[in-house]
C-alpha cells in the first residue's frame, strides 16, 4: 500500500506543468508595469486588488483546463464550434487584438530589461527579445511539450526569484500590507490602475491556452476514474501556479510601495531599478533586471503559442508559431522605435487586455455549465454563480473605466 502511495505521488508531480505555463501570463513584463506604478502611486492602497485577481484568475484557469480535458477541445475551438463564420471572424478580431496588445507588453518588458542591464536601445532590446522568444518556441515545436513546461518552469523560478530578493533586504510594515487588504479607490487613476492589474492578471490569451494545454498534456480521458485523477491533479496544478504568480505581482507592488513611493521616483520600471540600485543595493537591482527580462523572454514565447492556438480553433488556419511569432513582432518594435513611453505603454496594454476578459471568461463560463457538453463534470451551481459574477463584475469595472476616462 505504501509503495502505490509513493508511486502515486511521483506521477501526480509529474503530472504538473500546464498551469505553470500559463502562470508565465500572469507574471509578464505588463504586471511589473501594472504593480510598479500601483505602488509608486498609491502605496499599499491596490494590494487587494492583486489578490482579488489571483484568486479569480485561478477559478478561471482551472475552468479553462477542465474544459480541455473533458472535451478534447481547446476553448477556442469550443466557442468556433458554435459561431457562424462572421461571428467567428469577429470573435476572433478582438481576441487578436488582445493578443498583439499582450505581444507590445512582452517585448516591451524585455527590451527595458536589457536597455538597464546593457544600456541597449529599446529598439535593439526589443529585436534581441523576440529573436530568443523565437529559439524558445523551437523548443516546443522539437522537443515537445514536456521539455517546453520544463523550460517555462525554471524560467518562472528566475522570475520569482528575482522579484522576491528585494525582501531579503527590506520587508514591509505589517500594518502597510493589512491596511492594503481593505478593498477602496482613491480617484480616476486608481481605478485606472486597477483595471490594468486585472487585466495583466486575468490574461484572456491565458484562458484560451490552458485549455489547449491541458489537452495536449493529459489527452482526453473518458469519464472514470482516471479523468477524476487528473482534474485533481489539475486543481493542485493551478493552485500551485497561481500561487506562486500571486506571490511575484503581491511582492512587486509592495517592492515600489517601500522603495519608490516618498523616494521621488518615477513609476516606470526603470524608476525602480534605479531605485532598488539606490536603497538596495546593485545586487539586487541586477537580480530584479534578470527577473524582468526572464519575463519579457517567457511570456513572448507562451503569447505566441496562446496566439496560434486562437487562430487555429477560430479560424481554422494552422500556423507556424515562428512565422506568427515573426508577424506579430513588428507592432511591438514599430512602438519601440517610434519613442513611446515604454511604461505608460505597458500599462495601457494591460487596460486593452482587460477588455477582452468577458469575451474568454463569459463563453467559458457557459461552456464548462453546459451538461450535455461536460457531463458528469459540470460545473457546480457555486462555481457557476462564481464564474458569471466575475465577468460581470470585469464588464462593469470596464464600463466605469471608460466614464472616467472620457469624463475626468
Amino acid at each position: 500500500m505504501a509503495q502505490d502511495t509513493r508511486t502515486s505521488l511521483k506521477t501526480s508531480w509529474y503530472l504538473l506543468g500546464p498551469a505553470f505555463v500559463a502562470a508565465i501570463a500572469y507574471v509578464d513584463p505588463g504586471n511589473v508595469a501594472a504593480n510598479v506604478s500601483a505602488g509608486t502611486k498609491f502605496g499599499y492602497l491596490l494590494l487587494w486588488v492583486v489578490v482579488v485577481a489571483n484568486v479569480l484568475a485561478a477559478l478561471v484557469q482551472y475552468l479553462s483546463a477542465k474544459l480541455g480535458l473533458v472535451t478534447g477541445r481547446s476553448l477556442p475551438e469550443a466557442i468556433g464550434r458554435r459561431m457562424r463564420r462572421p461571428a467567428r471572424l469577429a470573435f476572433w478580431a478582438q481576441a487578436e487584438l488582445v493578443a498583439m496588445a499582450t505581444d507590445v507588453a512582452e517585448i516591451l518588458g524585455g527590451a527595458i530589461a536589457l536597455r538597464v542591464l546593457f544600456n541597449l536601445p529599446l529598439l535593439i532590446g526589443g529585436i534581441i527579445t523576440g529573436v530568443v522568444s523565437l529559439l524558445l518556441l523551437t523548443v516546443k515545436d522539437r522537443r515537445g511539450q514536456l521539455m517546453f513546461e520544463r523550460v517555462i518552469t525554471g524560467l518562472l523560478l528566475v522570475i520569482a526569484i528575482g522579484f522576491a530578493a528585494s525582501f531579503f533586504v527590506a520587508t514591509p510594515p505589517p500594518e502597510g500590507v493589512l491596511s492594503g487588504l481593505v478593498p477602496r479607490f482613491r480617484g480616476t487613476e486608481s481605478v485606472l490602475l486597477a483595471a490594468a492589474i486585472l487585466g495583466a492578471t486575468v490574461m484572456p490569451h491565458a484562458v484560451y491556452l490552458h485549455s489547449g494545454l491541458a489537452r495536449d498534456r493529459h489527452g482526453h480521458p473518458d469519464a472514470g476514474a482516471r479523468r477524476r485523477h487528473l482534474l485533481r491533479i489539475t486543481r493542485w496544478d493551478v493552485a500551485l501556479a497561481m500561487t506562486v504568480a500571486g506571490t511575484v505581482n503581491a511582492a512587486l507592488l509592495l517592492l515600489a510601495a517601500i522603495n519608490l513611493q516618498h523616494h521621488g521616483a518615477t513609476a516606470s520600471i526603470e524608476g525602480a531599478y534605479a531605485a532598488v540600485h539606490d536603497t538596495l543595493g546593485a545586487t539586487i537591482a541586477v537580480l530584479f533586471a534578470i527577473g524582468l527580462l526572464a519575463s519579457g523572454l517567457a511570456s513572448a514565447s507562451v503569447g505566441a503559442y496562446a496566439g496560434a492556438m486562437i487562430m487555429q480553433g477560430l479560424l481554422h488556419w494552422s500556423i507556424s508559431m515562428v512565422v506568427r511569432r515573426l508577424i506579430t513582432l513588428c507592432p511591438a518594435l514599430a512602438i519601440l522605435a517610434i519613442g513611446v513611453d515604454p511604461t505608460r505603454t505597458l500599462v495601457l496594454s494591460q487596460v486593452v487586455l482587460s477588455f477582452g476578459i468577458p469575451f474568454a471568461v463569459l463563453p467559458l463560463v457557459r461552456l464548462t455549465s453546459n451538461r450535455e457538453l461536460m457531463g458528469s463534470d459540470t460545473n457546480h451551481p457555486a462555481t457557476t454563480f462564481f464564474g458569471w459574477a466575475v465577468g460581470a463584475m470585469v464588464s462593469l469595472l470596464n464600463v466605469v473605466l471608460i466614464y472616467l476616462t472620457v469624463t475626468g
